[in-house]
């Protein structure tokens, strides 16, 4: 982490950085305003278009908290300049999402439909009935609303039809057929065994019935 701290941020036109006491960091830009607090080891310098944040030492906690610092600062940047955003896509049949003023309404197999309140600062569109895009200048709240409603119906890799919302991924269907493979491998293992034994045991006890003819007839 040490070494993502160590790399400068570059500021952007129209965004404006402000460092307060106790480190209390003010990004404004055209998306809008973030603000954080960060721990006071950290020293975060504002040169011209650039911000530098350096650390006190080299302990272990204090390069961590360094990246961390830096990645943290990279993303108030980009969110009031750029924004981020999370698109999902509603999978199933008679699947759907709707946005209705600030409310997320997903009917998704269950026998009510399950609505989100869209908080201030986040901006939820339904471009088609299959689709939700999240966007937001907080990278942290896109995300967390995002996995949120992800979570309402997740996949189901062991079903031969997929019903859930995705984030852009695609789902990986083996568990079922490893399973049924692996049964039948064992199944068929077992069986070989079986055959294996019972091969040996004929084999014995003719052998075994021979060397008894041919002692009687010695005698």
């Amino acid at each position: 982490m040490s070494r993502i701290g160590n790399k400068t941020i570059t500021i952007p036109a129209g965004v404006e950085v402000t460092v307060a006491a106790g480190n209390e960091v003010t990004v404004k830009g055209p998306k809008g305003t973030l603000t954080r607090q960060f721990n006071e080891n950290m020293q975060i310098d504002v040169n011209g278009n650039e911000i530098k944040v350096v650390r006190p030492n080299d302990e272990k906690h204090i390069k961590q908290l360094h990246g961390t610092t830096r990645a943290l600062l990279h993303n108030m940047v980009v969110g009031v300049s750029e924004g981020f955003t999370r698109e999902l896509e509603v999978v199933g049949i008679g699947f759907r999402a709707a946005v209705s003023g600030n409310k997320l309404t997903l009917n998704v197999g269950f026998s009510h439909p399950v609505e989100f309140e869209v908080e201030e600062g986040l901006k939820v569109e339904c471009p088609s009935a299959t689709e939700i895009k999240v966007s937001g200048i907080d990278k942290q709240r896109v995300g967390e609303f995002a996995a949120v409603v992800r979570a309402t119906k997740k996949p189901e890799p062991t079903r031969v039809k997929v019903f859930a919302i995705k984030a852009n991924m695609s789902v990986v269907k083996k568990a079922r057929r490893l399973v049924r493979n692996s049964g039948k491998g064992e199944s068929e293992q077992c069986l070989r065994k079986y055959l294996k034994m019972m091969k040996e045991f004929v084999v014995t006890f003719v052998s075994v019935q021979r060397s008894a003819e041919l002692r009687n007839a010695h005698a």
